[in-house]
């Protein structure tokens, strides 16, 4: 009897015991929880006001919702916040679903990813390289950047640029950035491209077959392709950029092309996406390795970017992300794949940087797992580090940088961070977000300074110091003349104005043109090189930028008949703004 008594007092203290310790370990997760959630609400806080525009913010942990938040005005005018469902246009994260639905095509045999693109898109000009669907995919396809084409042929920021506007100047051109598959570098054509893929090979639009394939499988039901920009999606955010004198103004994007941009979703449904990652519930683990292999040079190099993927690392911890801007909006969603969890920011102010939002949410979580791998910077006597300073040109690219020396730091021209020594000759720029960018000089032999720029991506840019004379006001008035380009089917009126070049085309305000030496110029819109026949006399010019290289206008105008002609389009525009 006293044997049954024992047994039952000691299993209902056993009872009350492990009640005692559940209640206790779920109050002490419960205050984790809470802790945790405070400290994404202080890296937000910025935000939390109603004058503001903001973020939503979204975070999964194993699959399951662990936090969700918006911050800020969805709608400044009508008073509107942000929550967890508010929709965003989410820009270049969109690039992810369009590869996914190619990789789709690949596993039913309909397509193959070293297929000639020009199979698909006889409408691309036969440049005498081979463009494959791969070559897209993994932006090492050389082609020129849609937008900036289209801005040179008069297309204004608050356009409407559509699909057969991109066809339109990409059927034109005549030259690559560089042969298919010697270089990376990030583009939003080949995106396009793959959309118009997508929807010959399926004979669906990619905004169909994404919503068949994709959207409705995974419960994504706030999300969507955008092939109208004026189409009403209930419960979208504005974006606002900051209006000169202080507070905002509205800056939407007016594009009906999609597939490098133009998706429509909220935080949650982009977490369940981010779950397919790495379960892939929808179209299986050969689809999903597809987006997650990085690409390869020609050389054998990595990219380091997948399928509409970054595939790389983030304090030492594997890293699966992306993230977008178009006008106002600003995202990024990032996954750490092997601790299963993932973070999505959606914001729609121009001034927000999502990116470091979503690394210091994610640090809240695996911050005890994380290790700094910025290269610590080193102290060097000021002697050592001016001689660096300069005017660089990149023949590779024909891309200009131009560094100064000042208060004891390098710093580029333009930038708001310094570029701090590391050692042996490279920098790296104080920006953390940016710390495996590198900064290498060299001066071989005692020749004229080098250097060497890598950012996230591998491909090496050369350059070299540069130190022509500047032309005289004489010689600057022989560059005026009027230039055109038949690639573009524009055409480009080059002035002296106060003392600079300035070049103007249609329906373009006239960019200022900051003299390098020699024939190089820099403004707005790029380096402008102006070229020479034999008998030395300018016979073009060319512009380049990062994602455009040596676009080219031939010189068809005298510089007097320039002059007239640069007054009649000052005139022109002057009668049409009345």
């Amino acid at each position: 009897m006293r044997t049954t008594r024992s047994l039952l007092l000691a299993s209902a203290i056993a009872v009350a015991l492990a009640t005692s310790i559940g209640e206790s370990r779920a109050q002490e997760a419960g205050a984790t929880l809470s802790a945790r959630h405070a400290k994404i609400d202080a890296i937000f806080a910025p935000w939390k006001g109603t004058a503001t525009p903001g973020c939503a913010v979204g975070v999964s942990r194993n699959g399951t919702l662990d936090y969700a938040q918006g911050y800020g005005m969805s709608n400044l005018e009508y008073g509107v916040p942000i929550t967890p469902q508010s929709v965003f246009h989410v820009a270049s994260i969109s690039k992810q679903f369009t590869a996914f639905s190619i990789a789709l095509l690949v596993q039913e045999g309909k397509l193959s990813l070293r297929d000639d693109v020009r199979e698909y898109v006889p409408e691309l000009p036969d440049l005498g390289k081979t463009i494959t669907i791969e070559h897209l995919m993994h932006h090492t396809n050389g082609l020129r950047e849609q937008g900036q084409l289209l801005n040179m042929a008069g297309w204004r920021n608050d356009d409407l640029y559509t699909q057969g506007d991109v066809l339109w100047a990409l059927s034109r051109q005549r030259s690559l950035n560089f042969d298919p598959g010697s270089e990376v570098v990030y583009g939003n054509a080949a995106y396009t491209l793959l959309a118009v893929i997508v929807q010959r090979v399926s004979g669906q639009s990619l905004r169909d077959f994404a919503d068949a394939r994709i959207f409705k499988p995974l419960g994504m039901d706030q999300t969507r392709f955008l092939d109208d920009y004026a189409e009403i999606v209930p419960g979208r955010a504005s974006a606002y950029s900051p209006r000169n004198g202080g507070g905002w103004v509205t800056n939407v994007p007016h594009i009906t092309h999609y597939g490098s941009t133009s998706l429509n979703t909220t935080v949650g449904d982009l977490l369940k996406w981010e779950q397919n990652l790495v379960d892939a519930r929808v179209g299986g683990e050969k689809a999903m390795a597809m987006l997650q292999t990085a690409g390869r040079l020609n050389d054998g190099t990595s990219t380091g970017y997948g399928g509409g993927l970054r595939i790389g690392e983030y304090q030492g911890l594997r890293l699966i992300s992306h993230d977008g801007a178009d006008n106002g909006f600003r995202s990024d969603a990032v996954l750490f794949p092997d601790h299963r969890v993932a973070v999505v920011a959606l914001c729609n102010g121009s001034t927000i940087a999502p990116a470091d939002l979503t690394r210091k949410v994610a640090a809240v979580y695996l911050g005890d797992r994380m290790k700094d791998t910025t290269p610590p910077a080193i102290s060097l006597p000021p002697a050592s580090i001016a001689p660096w300073a300069g005017t660089y040109w990149s023949p590779q690219t024909d891309e200009i940088v131009r560094l100064d020396f000042k208060d004891g730091q390098l710093r580029q021209i333009g930038a708001t961070t310094a570029l701090l020594p590391i050692g042996n000759g490279v920098f790296r720029p104080a920006d953390a977000a940016q710390a495996t960018h590198e900064w290498r000089f060299t001066s071989a032999g005692g020749g004229s300074p080098r250097l060497r720029i890598r950012d996230f991506w591998p491909t090496t840019r050369e350059f070299v110091r540069i130190d022509e004379p500047m032309p005289s006001p004489a010689v600057l008035a022989t560059f005026a003349g009027t230039y055109r380009s038949t690639e573009l089917d524009t055409t480009y009126a080059v002035r002296v104005k106060d003392g600079k070049l300035a070049v103007r085309w249609p329906r373009r305000d006239e960019v200022n043109l900051d003299a390098m030496g020699g024939d190089r110029f820099i403004g707005s819109l790029g380096t402008v090189t102006f070229t020479r026949a034999a008998s030395g006399q300018i016979d073009g010019l060319t512009i380049s930028n990062r994602r455009l290289r040596r676009l080219r206008a031939d010189r068809i105008e005298t510089p007097a008949q320039a002059v007239s002609l640069a007054g009649q389009a000052a005139s022109s525009d002057d009668l049409a703004s009345r």
